[in-house]
């Protein structure tokens, strides 16, 4: 029954990912701390594990043959992706999983109030 849930928590993700271009962080890592009790930490590694095929494969596949993607774009962004990535997984594996959860909530909350409030 378990697993069922998993994959429900990832359909709703997916939906949020195609429709909103988020889920992994927003969504999927706040359901498997607060829904399934897993650590921040463990929870942040089991999104990139999950997320990745699926966003590869399918919904950018969708954006690409509607000709809403720019590949030169998205590879000087890629770049730095794959820079920051390993920096930002060295500092967040430093940290206690209190300080983690803190600075992900403080991040959501600048995220919604600009887009609450922002232009």
């Amino acid at each position: 029954m378990i697993l069922l849930a998993y994959v429900m928590l990832g359909v709703v993700a997916g939906i949020f990912s195609g429709l909103l271009g988020i889920g992994g962080g927003t969504l999927v890592v706040p359901g498997l701390v607060y829904l399934f009790g897993m650590a921040q930490h463990k929870a942040q590694g089991t999104i990139l594990a999950a997320f990745l095929p699926p966003v590869v494969f399918l919904a950018f596949l969708k954006y690409y043959q509607t000709g809403n993607v720019d590949l030169k774009v998205a590879g000087f962004i890629a770049v730095g992706i794959f820079l920051g990535s390993m920096l930002g997984a060295n500092l967040s594996l430093s940290m206690p999983e209190l300080l983690l959860k803190r600075v992900f909530a403080v991040f959501l909350i600048v995220v919604a109030a600009q887009l609450m409030f922002g232009r």
